[in-house]
């Protein structure tokens, strides 16, 4: 019987990979704890750690896991920037979920733009109370603007396509270039510094590496028109947070919508309202009138979590019938 680690567990998990389980029989023990160096000595005695975005597998934490004999590390996600891949070696192995629901992701990227764009939650606020005055809550029409995409894979397609039934016009920028389905899907590839200067809209959605790392940095920020509205629903560390907060403060962002942020491992997705432990910057970020700032949630959908259970269940057990899995990173 293959046994599993399962680290940073939320109710939701436990829940929804109980209920696929029964057609595996995997021994699963679910730990709150995230996985690092610290705590994978916890995963002494079994088969398989199943792990999450902000669960960090540095070269310390892999020679322990492989000191332990565990044998496969089961991304319950797409990315693996978190994962030292090269430190692997041959006796442990990672797979992943590359899709789970890019229409999930690319939705939650639009409910930003729409909230901030047209002050919903500055409107619920002040209906709450019974105020329904219009005094700072214009917005503007998303119909004819530009908006730049960064990484037109899966989700930067889906995102394409909801764009353009908004009747914008939508530049994008990725390495790998596909014309015909460009001409198809109505959008146009273009280089970073075309994108920043005509986006009215800048939307990220490409994973992170060592060469896009904090690419939205005080130089780009500059290259973007006056007011421009910047969302990321990819990873934190493609924005450089102090960049972020200057030119916010210096008027030069209209609108920002983040559902990730470069320091987010501590906080996202934990519940901290009792806690005393604050992040300078991201407490910034959440006092300015502009910003909305979600706790990356925008793959949380009943679809999403259901593939990603689904596809981790046979990722493993793949994996454990032939020695390798479709899914390898």
């Amino acid at each position: 019987m293959v046994k599993i680690a399962f680290f940073d567990t939320k109710e939701y998990d436990r829940n929804l990979f109980d209920e696929y389980n029964k057609n595996y029989g995997y021994e699963i023990t679910y730990l709150e704890s995230k996985l690092n160096s610290e705590t994978a000595p916890l995963a002494k005695g079994f088969d398989v750690v199943c792990i999450f975005v902000n669960d960090i597998v540095d070269e310390k934490t892999i020679q322990i896991l492989k000191e332990d004999k565990v044998k496969l590390i089961a991304l319950r996600c797409a990315g693996f920037n978190n994962v030292d891949i090269k430190k692997l070696g041959d006796n442990l192995a990672a797979v992943r979920v590359p899709e789970y629901s890019p229409y999930a992701v690319a939705e939650h990227a639009v409910a930003l733009i729409l909230s901030i764009d047209r002050k919903i939650y500055k409107a619920y606020q002040r209906t709450k109370k019974y105020n329904f005055t219009l005094n700072g809550l214009l917005g503007f029409d998303i119909h004819g603007k530009t908006v730049g995409v960064i990484g037109a894979g899966k989700i930067g397609r889906a995102f394409i396509n909801i764009m353009n039934g908004f009747g914008t016009r939508v530049l994008a920028y990725d390495k790998f270039q596909n014309e015909d389905l460009a001409k198809e899907m109505n959008f146009e590839y273009v280089d970073l510094n075309t994108l920043y200067r005509k986006s009215d809209i800048i939307s990220l959605h490409c994973p992170l590496t060592d060469e896009n790392y904090k690419m939205i940095n005080e130089e780009a920020l500059s290259k973007m028109k006056d007011g421009v509205v910047l969302i990321n629903t990819s990873r934190g560390k493609l924005i450089d947070t102090k960049s972020l907060i200057k030119k916010l403060q210096e008027g030069k962002i209209g609108g920002l919508g983040l559902d990730v942020y470069e320091d987010e491992e501590e906080f996202f997705l934990n519940d901290m309202s009792n806690s005393y432990v604050r992040d300078e910057e991201l407490s910034i970020l959440l006092t300015m009138p502009n910003v909305v700032v979600t706790s990356h949630q925008a793959f949380f959908t009943k679809e999403a979590l259901n593939k990603i259970a689904l596809d981790t269940c046979e990722n493993i057990k793949e994996f454990f019938e032939t020695g390798d899995c479709k899914n390898k990173v």
